[in-house]
């Protein structure tokens, strides 16, 4: 009743004023029963947009933190996520990637639409990424069918750091769904788990037409820090010492 009210009435009606999103390949997303919709990941935004379109409910995964938040201003980003269809998960520990398959398999067996992200993440400057596997063990496991999601321009309404999103119009893009029920009992085989991962993320690339990167999004970003932080210790050697530094060497 609550995802009805946010959807039809509270923040669905104003979202799609503000981002206008255009739809492509809404028929693909089966009308009933269990099914993954795989999609690339551009801003936060996603996981609210997505849902704004489809006629059936999806449920993503949530940091755990996003439920947590006190104050005025935590209780209503925890009732928004809730109300969305965000799913809680603490992504901390050795543990959770298991915990975030089981409640995928959940969502599946009750014959729900799963959301996922195969990159893990969001991409840290508009391309897309290498999958994980994750992906690929939820569809033998369940043997749903994957549905490649591509969002369009939501990395350009909200850029990285950008707390308030930007309005524009916003894209949705979603493919044929794929079969993966030919790999059935072999989502122990960490080939096949590749395979499956790669295949899902070209359906994704050949919709979104983004340049591809083959390593992981997680990789990027911690990369991208590393630079980060030399550029700023360089650029602190190299300010001058302050006149009358008594550290500074003598003549």
């Amino acid at each position: 009743m609550f995802y009805w009210l946010m959807r039809h009435v509270l923040a669905g009606p104003l979202l799609k004023l503000y981002f206008r999103p255009w739809t492509k390949g809404l028929e693909n997303v089966p009308v009933d029963g269990p099914a993954i919709l795989a999609s690339n990941h551009l801003a936060v935004i996603d996981s609210f947009t997505l849902p704004l379109v489809l006629e059936r409910q999806v449920q993503f995964l949530g940091k755990s933190d996003y439920f947590t938040g006190r104050g005025i201003k935590g209780r209503m980003v925890a009732g928004f996520m809730r109300g969305v269809g965000t799913i809680p998960v603490d992504r901390s520990g050795g543990k959770a990637s298991e915990a975030a398959l089981n409640t995928g398999l959940r969502v599946l067996q009750d014959g729900g639409l799963f959301g996922i992200y195969p990159e893990g993440t969001r991409s840290p400057d508009g391309r897309l990424y290498r999958g994980k596997t994750g992906v690929a063990r939820l569809a033998l496991e369940s043997g749903a069918p994957v549905v490649p999601v591509a969002m369009v321009g939501t990395n350009k309404a909200q850029r990285v750091g950008q707390v308030i999103p930007k309005p524009m119009p916003i894209g949705i893009v979603i493919g044929e769904p794929l079969d993966f029920t030919r790999y059935k009992g072999m989502e122990s085989d960490r080939f096949v788990l590749r395979a499956v991962t790669d295949e899902i993320v070209y359906a994704i690339l050949r919709l979104s037409d983004q340049e591809y990167v083959d390593i992981y999004a997680a990789t990027a970003k911690a990369r991208i820090a590393a630079e980060k932080a030399a550029e700023r210790r360089a650029a602190a050697e190299e300010q001058p010492a302050p006149e009358g530094d008594d550290t500074a060497p003598q003549a």
